[in-house]
């Protein structure tokens, strides 16, 4: 910004980012309505078609199935949206224009987008803005996920998913399948699917789900709708909880296996970047304890399978040997910049620019979507919406950050954010404790008035463990990644 960029930031709340593109003469700062995403994004890519924006070039040579979303995003223009974002029609011409008519042009997102019962679709609906505008192939342009957490694209891409090997092999591809049976000298590996989180919480609540090993997670804490997953975790025979601290988690397993923080280990991480980077050790840790890697070796020999590595250099040897985008990355060699996937072969440069010249199908295909209603809204018996997030203080479910006297300090406890006039409305003041409900659940928490939440709408966090913030949210899902809406769901709050 500094420099001169120009923002378009799409949030139902005033965050230090939204606040700076509100200031900016150029910027925009689109307030919608929570779990509007779809309508808001169609409509900016109505105003790009209409006002001839879209890169014809573009998408005649690298793309298909234009007239198809041509047509269905005439049904949403500006003004109709503007009744069901709450984005005034002048606002979404101005961030199309701003977005399209830019020689380079990044789409960042986050969780505000993936979060909802509609977050695959809102995610289609951002890739179809960039291959309309073409803004894509080119440095300084793209789409990114800003990820939650670090190194879940690394875990990613080691196969954590329940349908894929390293590499996001399929399981179903009985070639991948082999091909890791004889690395791993085993005879078979299974095909099809395995569960979901949220599958695997339904299967123990019918009494068919019986154990889980918990690495470094704390859903008890930070999964939506956690008085559902507290029943599931107490339905389950053998809970394995490994981690740094007694989190929520773990205080419901069975066996609690100390592990070590990444200070206290040599490894890798991967960004969002698909930057593989080494992560060396500062120092041994206390009372012998083991990096993750050795705790999960140790307990697959106890189990009868010989899983035998003495050092994170073996690990990475064989993940360059499995999985084609890191096989020329070298656990030696990644040296202080880190190495980019894909990088298939040893000398290989790597790809910090994805899709210069074609798309990993040939050509790139426009997906026309519509509006997914979030699970639940606000209705007369509970007349606010509730959205969850982070703050700058603090990290995740607060495990880590808590800790720290400086950050805890700063935010030693839950907020929860209310617009002066649904605090007027309500009787509330600044600093009053007051207990938050939704029809799963209820908490208090301390109000705090400000216009940072738009009317109608409240805001918390879930980092405290003493405000377990989750009780309250949605069981709504993502159609297709069973992602949990954490970002609507209808409260009522009494003073």
């Amino acid at each position: 910004m500094a420099k001169g960029a120009r923002l378009v930031v799409i949030d139902p709340r005033k965050t230090d980012l939204a606040a700076i593109a509100d200031e900016q003469e150029d910027g925009v700062w689109l307030r919608l309505r929570p779990g509007t995403n779809i309508p808001l994004l169609n409509a900016i890519l109505h105003v790009i078609i209409e006002e001839g924006l879209e890169d014809k070039k573009f998408i005649q040579e690298r793309t298909e199935g234009f007239d198809a979303l041509k047509e269905q995003c005439r049904d949403y223009s500006p003004e109709r949206m503007a009744q069901l974002t709450d984005v005034a029609p002048e606002l979404i011409r101005k961030a199309a224009r701003l977005y399209a008519s830019s020689e380079n042009s990044m789409i960042l997102y986050g969780l505000g987008v993936t979060e909802h019962k509609g977050g695959t679709a809102g995610v289609m609906a951002l890739a179809n803005l960039v291959l309309a505008t073409g803004h894509v192939g080119r440095p300084h342009n793209g789409i990114n996920p800003l990820r939650g957490q670090n190194n879940v694209q690394g875990a990613c891409d080691m196969g954590t998913l329940p349908y894929i090997f390293p590499g996001y092999l399929s399981t179903d591809d009985s070639e991948a399948r082999e091909r890791f049976a004889r690395a791993w000298g085993v005879k078979a590996l299974p095909e099809g699917r395995g569960l979901m989180e949220p599958q695997m919480y339904d299967a123990a609540l019918k009494g068919n789900f019986k154990a889980l090993y918990c690495v470094g997670y704390d859903p008890v804490q930070t999964q939506s709708d956690i008085s559902r997953v507290q029943r599931a975790f107490h339905a389950m025979e053998f809970v394995v909880v490994q981690d740094m601290f007694l989190t929520e988690t773990a205080k419901l397993a069975h066996v609690v296996l100390p592990s070590t923080c990444f200070y206290e280990k040599e490894g890798t991480f991967t960004s969002g970047e698909r930057r593989v980077r080494k992560v060396n050790k500062v120092i041994n840790p206390k009372r012998r304890l083991k990096a993750d890697w050795e705790i999960i070796c140790l307990i697959s020999q106890a189990m009868g399978y010989p899983m035998i590595y003495t050092n994170p250099v073996q690990i990475m040897t064989e993940i360059a040997k499995l999985t084609p985008s890191y096989g020329g990355i070298s656990y030696q060699d990644i040296g202080q910049t880190g190495q980019v996937w894909p990088c298939p072969e040893p000398g290989h440069a790597g790809t910090p620019l994805l899709h210069t010249e074609k798309f990993p199908g040939g050509k790139a295909n426009f997906v026309p979507v519509s509006y997914i209603v979030p699970e639940e809204e606000a209705d007369k018996d509970y007349p606010l919406v509730f959205v969850t997030g982070r703050r700058l203080e603090h990290y995740n479910n607060g495990s880590m950050t808590r800790r720290c006297q400086g950050f805890d300090q700063i935010a030693p406890y839950e907020l929860l954010e209310v617009h002066p006039s649904d605090a007027s409305a309500l009787g509330i003041q600044d600093g009053q404790r007051v207990r938050v409900e939704s029809r799963r659940g209820s908490i208090k928490a301390v109000a705090t008035v400000t216009k940072r939440s738009r009317p109608g709408t409240v805001f918390m966090t879930f980092h405290f463990q003493d405000n377990l913030t989750n009780l309250l949210t949605s069981p709504g899902m993502d159609n297709k990644t069973l992602t949990p809406e954490y970002k609507v769901c209808a409260v009522r709050i009494r003073t």
